[in-house]
This record gives structure tokens, C-alpha cells and sequence, in this order.
């Protein structure tokens, strides 16, 4: 009787240590899954992809032409890199003017582009964001757009003669040109009444007011006032629609 139990128990404690053996085994399989499946995961990210040309002049979108062009640094890596004023070409904003004649109001607009061996890489594009050459100055000429490279910076800047200047500066960011400076100058004739500098890193604006009204230039008294900006979130240079409508002032 007891070889009996013996012979019947032996059999059932083998399917029993067989059974956990697999149990344990199966995680082991769903381990491997996930694992292939976040590779395959991963492979899939691509990285996004930068226009490059062997010419300037192939960036230019039909219906544009170049108006002006420049070269200098713009991310301190010693190349020339090269600054593009395009304008668009439009017979429609082709306008005739009493006093002036035909006047070709189609807006302008910049592209911006990175020496890389021997092509140029798209750094930043607007399309549209100056206005025309030819637009209304009232009593005065209309203010003159410069556009150039300086110590790794872009610079924009209006002169508008005896009445003073504003610039705005911009440092290349991760993917675009951002704007991280502006400074203007009011003035009647040689005299400076007033300036601003804004700092967009810091979010501070630093304001001068001449107090000397009787100053004839370089001869006056300044009053500074600090303020803090509300925002410090920088604007990049593509996402501009308008220069002549960008106001920092409360």
C-alpha cells in the first residue's frame, strides 16, 4: 500500500515543479517585448531637416527679388555668412504717386543664411516684414532700413535723420534669430531728447530724458528711469509680421 502512494505521488510532483518552472519563465518573454518595442521606438525619431544651397540666390522664393545683400559672421564661427533683402514682385502694388511718380510699394522681407564649407544653410526667413522703400514720410523723407552683421549679431536699424534712430538686435537661438535688444534715439536736429535701451535677457528697459531744454547737442542733461518688463519670453525674427507696427512701450 505504501509503494502504491509512493508510485501515484512521484508522477504528480514532476507535472507540479514543471508547471512553476514556466510560470516563472513568462515574464521574462513579456520583458522582451517591451524592450524591442521602445528600440523600435527610439529609431524612428528623425531629426529635422536644414535647407542647404550652394548659392544665395537659390533661396529666393519665385515671385521676390533680391534687393540688397551683405556678408559678415552672424554665429561666430569665422565664415561669411550672408544677409538677404528681398522684395516681392507684384505690378498690382505698383502705384503712381501725384508728386513722385510710380512708386513700387511690394513689401520686403529678409533671409538670413549660415556659410557651411561650401553651401549656405537657412538659418531664418520673413518673407514680409518691411515695408516698401517708397512709403509716405510726411513732412520728412521715410525712415531708411539698414540691415547688417556685427560681432556675431544682426542688426536692423531705421535712420531717420534729424528726428533720430531705433535698431533692434538679434542673436541667433536653437533655430531661429531672437530678438534680445532695442535702442532708439529721439531727436530734434543735433539735439537728443530722449533714448531707450531695452535688455529682452535681463527684462529690463533703461529710459534717458534730456532736462536741459535749452541744450543745442552734446550738451545735455539726462534723467534715467528703470523699468520692468512684463514679459521675457524673446520673439524670434520669422514670427515678425510687421516691423513698423512692433511697440515696447506701455
Amino acid at each position: 500500500m505504501h509503494g502504491f502512494f509512493k508510485f501515484t505521488w512521484f508522477p504528480l510532483l514532476l507535472i507540479l515543479i514543471c508547471g512553476c518552472a514556466k510560470e516563472e519563465k513568462k515574464p521574462q518573454s513579456s520583458d522582451k517585448t517591451t524592450t524591442n518595442t521602445t528600440t523600435v521606438t527610439n529609431s524612428e525619431k528623425t531629426e529635422p531637416v536644414v535647407e542647404t544651397k550652394k548659392y544665395p540666390a537659390e533661396f529666393v522664393p519665385d515671385g521676390y527679388k533680391i534687393f540688397d545683400k551683405s556678408f559678415g559672421d552672424l554665429n561666430k564661427d569665422g565664415a561669411e555668412d550672408c544677409i538677404l533683402i528681398i522684395k516681392k514682385i507684384d505690378p498690382a502694388n505698383i502705384i503712381t504717386d501725384e508728386y513722385r511718380g510710380k512708386l513700387d510699394r511690394n513689401r520686403r522681407g529678409i533671409i538670413v543664411l549660415f556659410k557651411k564649407g561650401q553651401v549656405y544653410e537657412l538659418a531664418s526667413k520673413n518673407e514680409t516684414c518691411f515695408s516698401s522703400e517708397n512709403e509716405e514720410g510726411g513732412v520728412y523723407y521715410a525712415p531708411e532700413l539698414d540691415v547688417y552683421a556685427e560681432k556675431g549679431k544682426l542688426y536692423i536699424h531705421y535712420a531717420h535723420g534729424r528726428y533720430g534712430y531705433w535698431t533692434y538686435t538679434f542673436r541667433y537661438g536653437s533655430s531661429d534669430f531672437e530678438l534680445i535688444g532695442y535702442d532708439d534715439s529721439s531727436n530734434t536736429g543735433p539735439r537728443v531728447n530722449s533714448t531707450t535701451s531695452i535688455n529682452f535677457l535681463t527684462g529690463k528697459q533703461l529710459d534717458k530724458s534730456n532736462v536741459n531744454e535749452g541744450a543745442e547737442g552734446g550738451d545735455e542733461v539726462f534723467e534715467d528711469s528703470w523699468k520692468k518688463l512684463k514679459t521675457t519670453k524673446l520673439m524670434t525674427l520669422s514670427e515678425i509680421k510687421d516691423f513698423d507696427e512692433l511697440d515696447f512701450y506701455d
